[in-house]
């Protein structure tokens, strides 16, 4: 909910919905392809890497972004790997801001 408040503050013309796990997240992306994809590591179901793997794998073009707590090594080499873009939770203005630039270049 903060991650959605500070990107319409920023971004106030971008359409912002909510996918409740990975599959949903899928589904929605099948259905309207959105620009940014924003997932943490820790979702119900298939895991957020996972889940950008598949989006990486199905619609190279999307940006993806996994926002999480977990800073260790596997997961900043795994984000890498699946070529999405890294954010490290606590969510902040500031990270929102860079996340929000990476989309925009």
């Amino acid at each position: 909910m903060m991650l959605n408040r500070l990107i319409a503050d920023l971004r106030p013309d971008w359409r912002i919905t909510e996918a409740a796990s990975g599959a949903e997240a899928l589904e929605m992306i099948e259905r309207d392809p959105p620009t940014l994809v924003s997932l943490d590591v820790n979702m119900p179901g298939m895991s957020g890497l996972e889940t950008a793997g598949r989006i990486r794998l199905h619609s190279p073009d999307i940006r993806v972004v996994i926002c999480t707590a977990n800073i260790q090594d596997y997961v900043r080499q795994a984000t890498e790997k699946a070529g999405v873009h890294f954010v490290s939770k606590p969510i902040t203005p500031e990270s929102v801001a860079r996340m929000v630039a990476f989309f925009e270049e």
